[in-house]
């Protein structure tokens, strides 16, 4: 039986936890950092700033998370951001190249770039050279760092280091 940290009940939270917690969907990637209650508002403004505050397109955004997910191989991930991904128009079949193990084909140059950087950012903990050179020269500055951050933030929130818990609502 793996070593787990239970999710907060509604009694072991402060009013004030369970007001940002009630402003949210109901799923556990919310209410497991609770647990830490210094840290549950940055956290949720975090995650909120890199998914509606950013210049970076929000379907670039979606196809850098997809491959995130399938990376580090997070169901719970995969699942939310297939559905965000497809009300911003990445199609079916784009997402199913998505899941690929190996180089994800069919996406054109620019997913093939999203997907190189969520694959180094994932696997190698850090961009190349090569790829940092190349989004800065594709997207610039601001829209490189929030590329960087996105894939960083899911990357944090894929893994399974807490428990499974957090992964599956």
């Amino acid at each position: 039986m793996p070593v787990t940290i239970p999710l907060p009940t509604d009694a072991e939270l402060t009013p004030e936890l369970r007001e940002i917690l009630d402003s949210l969907p109901a799923l556990n990637i919310f209410r497991m950092p609770a647990n830490a209650p210094a840290n549950l508002k940055p956290f949720v403004d975090y995650g909120l700033s890199l998914l509606f505050c950013t210049e970076l397109d929000a379907r670039k955004r979606e196809i850098a998370i997809l491959r995130v997910a399938h990376v580090t191989r997070s169901r719970y991930e995969w699942t939310q951001h297939a559905t965000l991904a497809r009300r911003v128009g990445v199609t079916d079949a784009e997402i199913a190249a998505l899941a690929v193990d190996g180089p994800v084909v069919g996406l054109g140059e620019d997913g093939q770039l999203l997907c190189r950087v969520a694959e180094e950012i994932s696997r190698d903990v850090r961009l190349s050279d090569e790829a940092l050179r190349t989004i800065l020269d594709r997207y610039g500055r601001r829209q490189a760092v929030e590329l960087i951050l996105c894939c960083s933030h899911f990357n944090m929130v894929s893994r399974r280091t807490c428990l499974e818990k957090w992964q599956m609502p």
